[in-house]
């Protein structure tokens, strides 16, 4: 729905902005962990950690989604909604976000500050720059990088191959022509070719957001592998001492950034790593900090249930050593209608006419992809409330249609008007939650550590996916063996694919069946503690669509943003 009159950009300039001590005397936080950083923004230290350890845990909720249209269902401001619905509802909650790219904020999806009268403020600091930790993230990347070519120049004593050589650069924007590229011409170093990825991308932000301090964070660079030598030994960021200087620029970037709602619900905005193709999770440090400030600690995980939800449960957890009590699958009224395969929505163009028409059975028929995303939530043992985010085309039959379904599941479902009607919109929602996270969660891992990377692969395709099986390359199947042999086969397994579809074709809607997943490459990422497949088309470089949001961005005559969302 329309958060009235105004626009987001709108209703985010009149908010009130409260000093950063009051936001964080709310929460419970001593002034001397907290440092302003400019109006709406401070930084937390992470000695807080420790001085919080004697008090309660919050209850610990997620929010993941359906599989979302292309143009996203409203997650992150169905997060800020009900954590705005539970202060509503006279419960003391803490918002754990991740920092929006410039990729997406520029590109197709927009920023990542919610919508209407559900959003972070300073919304334009949040979606720009925030301060400065993505930034600091491609410089630590950057600087490995520029070490590693300086390493080979100079005869590389460590043995590292060129031609083995994996680490690539990367930059904040949307940049498809920077996926391939060649470096070292000029007759001034060693000429190979390389690419690019997206900051958002980068395991130096996953391993940022999953070290747990400044010290587990020097060791993870310390274990980057950067290539290989040519009798197939690993080269770390250690070997090459490239990892103390980088930790040396990542240090005020571990620090966890505090921000509030619209409404002053304190809000943790930590790291960003895609969900699609990345952890997809804000950080660790952020969540061990919240837990201790608030009844409630509500985070997201990115994209849908497959994607985030699950990375979050299988590696964020297992580092964490937090165990979530309830789970919020976000859907909507259009998301079910497109998985009913009638219809084709397209990013940056106005929904078909006939989707907006009234019609419950299109709902129907596409809610097999509602029933699957509870059932990957439950098949880790949370307990799942359904939210509904309502749009102003929506129709009250559809909303049965889908509270139905929820039923029929065994879930609670709310019809959240948060976007329009901020925490008063969410408070049955945050109702059902609280009724959640009273409930005997029973947590547990999709696999066992112990596991082989196959095993893990299989079981994520099978048992989360849908899958009838994996289907994986020559040169990953060696690339898998070869990180066994060398000691990473206990690490998790972190997929690379569309967020568009439960497979690996963004084509296929619904839950679909009778596919199996194709692993195209396999990539170690020894600091982060994980290994990274790539499946189908996917792309660690994201390209700008035909119509980017970035050509509607500007300032007008009074040097005020416009065009931001």
């Amino acid at each position: 729905m329309s958060g009235g009159r105004l626009n987001s950009l709108e209703i985010a300039a009149r908010a009130e902005i409260r000093p950063m001590e009051q936001i964080a005397e709310a929460m419970g936080l001593p002034g001397e962990f907290v440092e302003p950083y400019g109006s709406g923004v401070a930084k937390i230290d992470l000695a807080a950690i420790d001085a919080l350890q004697d008090r309660p845990r919050a209850k610990y909720v997620l929010v993941t989604a359906v599989t979302p249209t292309p143009l996203g269902e409203g997650k992150t401001t169905t997060t800020v909604g009900l954590g705005q619905g539970l202060q509503h509802i006279g419960r003391r909650a803490v918002l754990a976000l991740r920092q929006p790219s410039l990729g997406p904020t520029m590109g197709i999806k927009g920023g990542g500050a919610g919508a209407g009268r559900s959003q972070v403020v300073p919304m334009e600091r949040l979606n720009l720059h925030l301060t400065g930790d993505i930034h600091a993230v491609a410089a630590a990347h950057n600087q490995l990088a520029a070490q590693v070519d300086n390493h080979l120049m100079r005869g590389a004593p460590s043995g590292l191959d060129p031609a083995r050589t994996t680490w690539r650069r990367t930059v904040d924007i949307d940049d498809r022509p920077l996926r391939r590229v060649v470096v070292g011409l000029g007759g001034n170093g060693t000429v190979r070719e390389t690419g690019f990825d997206i900051t958002a991308a980068s395991e130096v932000m996953a391993a940022l957001s999953l070290s747990r301090s400044l010290a587990d964070l020097r060791e993870r660079m310390g274990r980057i592998v950067v290539g290989w030598t040519r009798d197939g030994d690993p080269v770390t960021a250690e070997d090459i001492r490239a990892a103390g200087a980088m930790t040396v620029l990542l240090k005020q970037a571990l620090r966890p950034n505090l921000m509030q709602t619209i409404e002053h619900t304190p809000v943790l905005v930590h790291c960003g790593p895609f969900g699609n193709i990345a952890t997809g999770n804000s950080s660790v440090v952020a969540d061990l900090i919240g837990q201790r400030c608030g009844e409630f600690l509500v985070t997201e995980a990115g994209f849908a249930s497959d994607m985030g939800a699950e990375r979050f449960f299988n590696i964020k957890c297992r580092v964490s050593g937090l165990a979530p009590d309830a789970a919020v699958v976000v859907t909507t009224v259009r998301a079910l209608k497109a998985h009913s395969g009638r219809h084709r929505v397209v990013a940056g163009r106005p929904l078909p006419d006939e989707m907006l028409a009234e019609n419950p059975d299109e709902v129907r028929e596409g809610a097999d992809n509602l029933r699957h995303h509870i059932g990957i939530v439950r098949r880790h043992g949370v307990p799942v409330v359904v939210a509904v985010n309502a749009f102003a085309s929506d129709h009250a039959s559809e909303h049965d249609a889908i509270r139905r379904v929820a039923a029929e599941e065994g879930a609670a479902c709310a019809v959240s008007t948060h976007v329009a009607d901020g925490g008063e919109g969410a408070a049955e929602l945050a109702e059902l939650v609280v009724q959640a996270t009273q409930e005997s969660a029973r947590f547990e891992f999709l696999y066992p550590e112990q596991a082989s990377l196959e095993e893990k692969i299989t079981a994520i395709a099978t048992q989360v996916y849908g899958a009838d099986g994996v289907d994986i390359s020559p040169g990953a199947r060696r690339d898998l063996d070869e990180f066994t042999r060398r000691g990473y086969g206990s690490l998790p397994v972190c997929v690379a694919k569309t967020h568009l579809s439960l497979s690996a074709d963004p084509s296929l809607r619904g839950a679909p069946t009778g596919w199996r997943l194709p692993v195209r490459e396999v990539r170690l990422s020894a600091g982060a503690g994980f290994v990274y497949l790539i499946c189908g088309d996917m792309q660690t470089m994201p390209g700008l669509g035909s119509a980017p949001a970035a050509e509607q961005i500007d300032i007008d005559e009074n040097g005020e943003t416009v065009g931001l969302y």
